[in-house]
């Protein structure tokens, strides 16, 4: 968890301003969840690994003898947990206030969440996220408005040249019945695929045979993984070239038509790449699956998928819905410093002799005129002084004597 300085908090705040501006004008509204969620529901079996780093709440009330009489049973020390993602929240949120949203609901989160990392580099027990979903909707157009929606974000924060890497739960479900994995075997199977990136088809098969996963079934996988590499066009021509015989039409046909939706609104060249082995690894996903790559970097910058079966836990009543977040902290830092997007930031130096009824009108003067202000005594340091200002975001100053009127300012570049 990390403290952040007023240049890095107004960085971050202009953003964040970016992604909603964007958001909002693709047709989605901000709503807030509370940071806390019921203990039961944030470990109900849909957060995946996430629901292992969940911080819990003790119960009030309970007195040392209630906690050592509790103490193996982690539901019963707590009631309550802060949220580990915005999803979870989202579907229990839908679930309160249905009767009150539009059939096809379009939402924006962005608000902190918590997990009990290993403190590392790149990796925090608190950090934004950027979520926005879309419930009530089953076609593939849902997907391809999020998809056009944060690719528009990307080119509104100069990251230009983004790509969204694509495949579906139920493409990855039929492949493996094709190769011939258990239904048992599968969870294990997806986990050790999930790898690919890092160590390869031969430490995948590898690592399959040492999980004594079907043998039969891994030879099949390994001769699909080592087929002649090639880059499938994201139609239906290229998807079932790049895959086995044997996946069903209707899934073929549902990332057809999302291809089709985004080179619409994008162009003919529209940023889609079917990736058959992409996996994600929260459970609670069903259908598509996506991330977000740029070519700057070798990691993704937002991720998401279609988790049609949350919401009916809380309902009673099965409704699609299909969200991406964006990876905010890893977007802030791709991005240069920058000031404060053309906003005119002065800073008045004075002299202790100038009255400060005097500073303080002629500070509201400014502000009366867009600028932002700050009134600093002249320092002997005159160069830290200035130096910190700019830091801060300020882009002018100005020497304040007595007598000085919002005319009189001699404006001077800070930096």
């Amino acid at each position: 968890m990390r403290d952040f300085l007023p240049a890095d908090k107004a960085r971050r705040e202009r953003v964040l301003a970016v992604i909603r501006e964007r958001y909002r004008a693709h047709g989605f509204d901000e709503i807030e969840t509370p940071v806390m969620e019921d203990y039961d529901r944030l470990h109900a079996g849909i957060g995946g690994d996430n629901e292992k780093l969940s911080f819990s709440i003790l119960k009030r009330g309970m007195d040392a003898e209630g906690i050592r009489a509790a103490a193996d049973d982690p539901a019963a020390l707590a009631d309550l947990g802060l949220r580990y993602d915005l999803t979870v929240p989202l579907a229990r949120f839908y679930a309160t206030n249905r009767a009150q949203l539009p059939t096809v609901f379009r939402a924006i989160q962005m608000a902190p969440v918590w997990r009990a990392e290993r403190p590392q580099k790149g990796r925090y027990r608190q950090f934004l996220q950027c979520d926005i979903d879309i419930i009530g909707d089953g076609t593939a157009r849902a997907e391809a408005e999020l998809m056009i929606a944060s690719l528009d974000v990307l080119d509104a924060l100069g990251l230009t040249g983004g790509s969204i890497r694509v495949n579906d739960r139920r493409v990855l479900d039929a492949m493996l019945d094709v190769f011939g994995f258990t239904p048992d075997e599968r969870p294990g199977v997806l986990i050790t695929i999930d790898k690919l990136d890092k160590v390869g088809p031969s430490g995948v098969v590898a690592e399959l045979r040492e999980r004594g996963a079907g043998a039969d079934a891994v030879d099949a996988l390994a001769a699909y993984l080592n087929r002649p590499a090639s880059s499938p066009s994201f139609d239906e021509v290229g998807i079932r070239a790049a895959l086995p015989d044997g996946i069903p039409d209707e899934v073929i046909g549902h990332l057809v038509a999302l291809g089709e939706t985004v080179a619409a609104a994008r162009g003919a060249d529209a940023p889609l790449v079917f990736d058959p082995f992409l996996v994600r690894g929260m459970g609670y996903y069903t259908g598509t699956i996506f991330e977000l790559a740029h070519p700057s970097v070798d990691y993704s910058l937002g991720g998401g998928g279609r988790y049609d079966g949350m919401i009916g836990r809380f309902l009673g009543q099965q409704v699609p819905a299909v969200g991406f977040s964006i990876g905010f902290e890893r977007i802030v830092d791709l991005l240069p410093a920058t000031d404060a997007g053309g906003e005119q930031a002065i800073v008045l130096v004075h002299d202790r002799d100038v009255p400060f009824a005097q500073l303080l009108a002629l500070k509201s003067a400014l502000i009366a005129r867009g600028a932002r202000v700050r009134v600093e005594h002249r320092a002997k340091n005159m160069k830290a002084l200035l130096e910190r200002s700019a830091a801060d975001g300020y882009t002018s100053f100005a020497t304040v004597s007595t007598g000085t009127t919002a005319d009189d300012l001699e404006l001077k570049p800070l930096g």
